[in-house]
């Protein structure tokens, strides 16, 4: 399934994790090495730029952190990211630079493209968000599937078995979630695509799109 190549669905420029991403072909094949990545880069970042918290913590001297925020490593936040009251960072999470992690929002095992907002009450769990992409309020990325399987990407008829029992969205650069919508496990949604408020979507999501709902999805003019 070609639009759910790496190469289709991000700009590689706008994130610290393109080695990482490199040396794969599908976004989610990234999701285990994420910890180790992290702890081997971390070690080698410009000193100059970043400064070590903690163990295996990393973040920019100009990120803006705010004191009830949690932050839990390995983690790297970049330069001008914004992390707010009371957001709950639980390790294994790349944060790019002038993203926002906003109030009461949960990550773990993620990696944030530059310029990637999750500013209220979201849940990313398992997840790889690209360029400048933005999720609505209380909208979240739902990462185990409720009979506990292993996650299937599926794109009408076709299918690919991920072999990961957690794997909640990849989605691409520029993409809108609307509040309150669910993406379920496996859901890959293409570039430049918007996604209605409360929605509940799963599956592949054509790039340059509109999703109204499962049966409705429609070009961008």
């Amino acid at each position: 399934m070609e639009e759910c190549k790496i190469k289709n669905l991000y700009n590689l420029e706008e994130t610290i994790a393109k080695q990482l991403l490199e040396s794969a072909t599908y976004p989610w094949e990234a999701l285990p090495k994420i910890n180790e990545f992290i702890i081997k880069l971390g070690s080698e970042l410009d000193k100059n730029i970043y400064e070590q918290k903690d163990e295996n913590i990393w973040i920019a001297k100009t990120a803006k952190i705010m004191p009830t925020a949690y932050i839990a490593g390995p983690a790297i936040i970049g330069e001008n990211a914004e992390i707010r009251h009371c957001a709950f960072i639980r390790g294994n999470a790349i944060i790019g630079n002038n993203a926002v992690v906003g109030n009461s929002t949960e990550l773990k095992n993620v990696i944030l493209f530059n310029g990637v907002q999750v500013p209220h009450y979201n849940y990313v769990g398992d997840s790889i968000l690209g360029y400048k992409s933005h999720m609505g309020a209380g909208s979240i990325t739902s990462n185990v599937k409720s009979d506990k399987k292993l996650v299937i990407v599926k794109n009408g008829e076709k299918t690919i078995e991920t072999g990961l029992k957690k794997f909640g969205a990849m989605i691409g650069d520029n993409v809108e979630v609307g509040c309150g919508s669910i993406l379920n496990p496996g859901s890959v949604i293409g570039k430049n695509t918007n996604i209605y408020p409360l929605s509940s979507v799963r599956g592949v999501i054509p790039e340059n799109s509109i999703y109204k709902n499962q049966n409705e999805i429609v070009n961008k003019k």
